[in-house]
């Protein structure tokens, strides 16, 4: 019994099929890439672990690289051993030094005066000699004061005495505040009373208040720093 031709094979196409796309490779594909690894020896500790994970792959590498990259470029932080663990020191500088030429106007309408033997008190003549002065900041919020033609900078005691001083010194430093009404107040940053603060003030007939009986509600500790014509 003859048997049936067998169809032969279909010949072979005359062109292979295109060969597909390389897989992707390198940390976005999750394989390693075929260009030179990064040398971890030459990278900065923090930059370190970034290499790893992009020799490693997977879908984070990209993500450590980024967080390396910004770590390097923000430098070290407030807790880096730079400042051994500690917080670095805060600085007021650019407030530090400014200087202000004024009057100032107590709100029982009198001008602050230091004289030339150092006494203070208060003067209805705004061109009286001793009633400009200096307003300094010392620091945020902290100021010293001082007459310019006389050269003596305010002070206040322990006692809460105003006087002149030639010589700065922590009695000289006044903490000044802005209050409700628009003027300022000048509290001694050194001395207290019975836990109160102490406070610059002209009494009605221009004499310097004891600072232990002011209060920063009274008009006496009142000031308006007026600007010099």
């Amino acid at each position: 019994m003859n048997e049936r031709p067998r169809p032969s094979a279909p010949p072979p196409p005359a062109h292979s099929p295109p060969l597909l796309p390389p897989a992707p490779s390198g940390p976005l594909a999750g394989g390693r890439g075929h260009g030179p690894e990064p040398r971890s020896d030459l990278l900065c500790p923090t930059a370190r672990p970034a290499a790893a994970a992009m020799r490693r792959g997977g879908p984070a590498a990209l993500a450590a690289c980024l967080a390396g990259a910004l770590a390097v470029l923000a430098g070290p932080g407030p807790d880096s051993s730079v400042w051994g663990g500690r917080r670095p020191p805060r600085s007021y500088g650019h407030l530090e030094g400014d200087v202000r030429c004024r009057r100032l106007f107590s709100a029982t309408r009198f001008f602050l005066s230091i004289d030339g033997g150092g006494g203070v008190e208060g003067t209805r003549w705004r061109e009286r000699p001793g009633s400009i002065v200096e307003i300094r900041s010392v620091r945020v919020g902290v100021v010293a004061i001082r007459a310019v033609h006389t050269g003596f900078y305010l002070a206040m005691n322990k006692q809460g005495k105003l006087y002149g001083s030639k010589e700065f010194s922590p009695n000289c430093k006044f903490k000044e505040r802005i209050e409700e009404n628009g003027y300022n107040t000048y509290a001694s940053l050194r001395w207290r009373h019975r836990g109160r603060p102490m406070f610059l003030s002209l009494n009605s007939k221009g004499r310097p208040r004891r600072g232990g009986k002011t209060r920063r509600q009274h008009l006496s500790t009142h000031f308006l720093p007026m600007l010099v014509s």
